[in-house]
C-alpha cells in the first residue's frame, strides 16, 4: 500500500534521534520485516545484538526495499555496546515480572520519547528481545521503562517485527501531532547513569552494607529502578557521585 503524506508538522531530525535494538534475533526473516517497518515509519536507526544469520538473503528479501536500514544496522557484541550516548531506554516487554519496572503502554512510551528529543542531542533506544523469551531480567535492568503493547488478553503472540510496526506508527504519529518546549536540562547519558551505578555499589561494598538480608543484585535492582523513574539530569548525577566521592576513607579511583 502506497500513501503520500503531505502537509504534516514533524522534521526528520526527531526520528533520526529514536534507535531500535534488536537482541538476539533468531530467524533472519524477523530483521528485514522489522527493517521495512521502520522505513515506512520514518526511522532509520538499527543496531543489532548478536543477530544469527546476519547478513542473509532471507533478510534481504524481507526487507522489500528497505535494503538500506538494514545494511546499514550496527551490529554490536553487547547491550551496554548499544546503548551507549542514549538518555532514555525503553524496554519492549509483553511479560510480567516479579520485579514491576516503570510501566506503559505504546502511547504512553512514545509521549515520553517526544519529551525526550524535544531537548537537543538526546537519544532514546526501544529494545526488542528475542522471538522465544522476550527481554531477560537482567536487560530490563538498563531500561527506564517498560512498554507493553496491549491486546487481546485470551491469545496475545506478537511477531517481534509486528511490535517494532506498531510501536514506530505510534511513534510516528506522535511526532506528527505532538508539540513540546525544548528544555536546557541534559538528561544524564546511559554512561553516565551506568558510571553512578557502579560507583554507587563500590561504596555500599565498603560500607558493608550489603547482607543476606539486602542481597546486592535485588538491592542495586531497585536502586536503579528508584533513579530511574526520576529522569536524573547530568548536574543531578554529578552531585550524587561528588557525595560518594566523599564517603571516608573511601574514594571513586
Amino acid at each position: 500500500m502506497n500513501q503520500q503524506i503531505k502537509d504534516v508538522n514533524y522534521t526528520l531530525t526527531v526520528f533520526d534521534k529514536v534507535r531500535i535494538v534488536m537482541v538476539n534475533t533468531t530467524e533472519p526473516g524477523n530483521l528485514g520485516a522489522a527493517a521495512r517497518a521502520m522505513k515506512n515509519m520514518s526511522l532509520s536507526r538499527l543496531y543489532l545484538i548478536n543477530p544469527n544469520n546476519y547478513p542473509s538473503a532471507g533478510a534481504t528479501a524481507r526487507a522489500s526495499g528497505a535494503d538500506d536500514v538494514l545494511s546499514n544496522a550496527i551490529v554490536c557484541n553487547s547491550l551496554d555496546e548499544a546503548l551507549e550516548g542514549t538518555h532514555l531506554v525503553i524496554g519492549a516487554s509483553a511479560r510480567q515480572r516479579n520485579i514491576k519496572w516503570r510501566q506503559m503502554d505504546v502511547i504512553e512510551a512514545c509521549c515520553e520519547i517526544q519529551e525526550t528529543i524535544a531537548s537537543s542531542d538526546q537519544e532514546v533506544a526501544v529494545i526488542f528481545g528475542t522471538e522465544n523469551s522476550g527481554l531477560t531480567n537482567e536487560e530490563l535492568d538498563l531500561c527506564h521503562i517498560l512498554m507493553t503493547i496491549p491486546g487481546n488478553p485470551d491469545y496475545f503472540s506478537l511477531n517481534v517485527a509486528a511490535a517494532i510496526q506498531v510501536f514506530a506508527y505510534q511513534n510516528f504519529v506522535s511526532n506528527i501531532q505532538t508539540n513540546f518546549n525544548d528544555e536546557t536540562n541534559k538528561l544524564a547519558s546511559f554512561e553516565e547513569l551506568d558510571g553512578f551505578y557502579k560507583h554507587l555499589e563500590q561504596a555500599l561494598d565498603h560500607l558493608e552494607y550489603f547482607e543476606e538480608a539486602r542481597p546486592k543484585e535485588l538491592l542495586m535492582r531497585r536502586l536503579r529502578r528508584f533513579f530511574g523513574r526520576s529522569y536524573p539530569e547530568q548536574e543531578e548525577i554529578a552531585i550524587l557521585r561528588g557525595i560518594l566521592r566523599n564517603i571516608k576513607p573511601y574514594g571513586k579511583k
